[in-house]
């Protein structure tokens, strides 16, 4: 009976110990529209748009039915890292400060996002990032 129970407990134990635990940071989501409120990319205003790092490597982007656009595999490092939007309406600037934390898997949390360039708003929707190209 108890090599039973150790039989049945030595997988659990294996599964528990959190070497091959991995949390991705949280992803980050843009939507983009016009001061009139209008979604760029559901009117047709935002055609081509591509993100890049600070070494011109392309951000993998993906869109969303409602419009949106999430930003796929950043913040995962420890730091900051700088990004350009480019685009035919705006060309801006943004950075992600992220940092590492272990809290029983190891893993990365965003901190920051900050941006910069002229003629853009933007504002924290709770879930997403609002950014008003003008």
């Amino acid at each position: 009976m108890k090599k039973i129970i150790l039989f049945l407990l030595f997988p659990f134990f294996l599964t528990a110990c959190g070497d091959d635990c991995y949390n991705a940071p949280q992803p980050i989501l843009f939507e983009f529209v016009n001061a009139d409120n209008e979604n760029l990319i559901t009117n047709g205003t935002l055609g081509t748009f591509s993100i890049r790092d600070e070494n011109q490597v392309g951000i993998q982007l993906t869109k969303t039915d409602d419009g949106k656009v999430i930003l796929e595999n950043v913040g995962s490092y420890n730091g900051t890292k700088n990004y350009t939007f480019y685009s035919s309406v705006r060309v801006f600037d943004f950075s992600i400060e992220s940092s590492e934390f272990n809290s029983g898997c190891e893993g990365y949390q965003i901190d920051k996002l900050t941006f910069k360039g002229i003629g853009i708003d933007v504002t924290d929707e709770k879930g997403y990032y609002k950014i008003i190209l003008k």
